[in-house]
């Protein structure tokens, strides 16, 4: 069970570090014109732990001219991406802290062995 629980809490911080980059790279091309912002969803994976998968809007075509369609702003949302940085965040410290008792727990069963 504490080995499952280590590599579900490794797999989380994996998944949250990935979300958290991919707000990271929102927040960076905020002024680039045209600009898709990423989303991150969230899934259990097949053996356990969590897996991310970042998507990005896709482009909508239209009949304007390609001079018109540059100059658009970006989509990115500053609300959304600062609020998304401080979920992954605390996600990201929930999992280390899960780790960090799987350690615990291993580390006590192998002491009792000896």
């Amino acid at each position: 069970m504490a080995i499952s629980a280590l590599n579900s809490g490794i797999s989380a911080m994996r998944a949250f570090e990935t979300a958290l980059d991919s707000t990271g790279h929102n927040i960076a091309n905020a002024n680039t014109n045209n600009f898709k912002p990423q989303t991150a969803s969230f899934q259990e994976g097949v053996n356990g732990g969590v897996i991310v998968n970042i998507s990005q809007a896709s482009k909508t075509l239209s009949a304007q001219s390609t001079e018109q369609s540059t100059s658009q702003p970006s989509e990115t949302d500053f609300g959304t991406e600062i609020t998304n940085s401080l979920q992954y965040k605390i996600g990201f410290q929930m999992a280390a802290k899960l780790v960090k008792t799987s350690d615990e727990i291993l580390d006590t069963l192998i002491n009792m062995k000896k």
